[in-house]
């Protein structure tokens, strides 16, 4: 599985790249913020919303520390996904860069 970390993403992002970016947190942790475009898709409600990913090429998946998101990157491409890349030290590595 491939990796992303947070200084990268937001590299991007402020060079304007639009990133297919997937939060697989709970609600109340979202309610802390989102990294900017990304789509809200709790970890539990992953096998009934994998139509709502599009496949782009890259997919990165997001949590609080990377654990959540490795297990969703791990299912997805279980489930027939590619270009799936974890972000490593999720949302708390993200809010370091701030």
């Amino acid at each position: 599985m491939d990796t992303i970390t947070p200084r990268e993403i937001k590299e991007r992002l402020l060079s304007g790249e639009k990133l297919n970016i997937i939060d697989v947190r709970e609600d109340e942790e979202i309610a802390e913020g989102m990294i900017p475009g990304a789509r809200h898709i709790r970890l539990g409600d992953l096998p009934m919303r994998m139509s709502e990913i599009e496949q782009t090429g890259e997919i990165i998946m997001v949590c609080r520390s990377g654990r959540r998101s490795e297990r969703a990157c791990e299912y997805l491409e279980h489930m027939g996904f590619s270009g799936l890349k974890n972000m490593v030290g999720g949302m708390l590595k993200w809010h370091e860069l701030e």
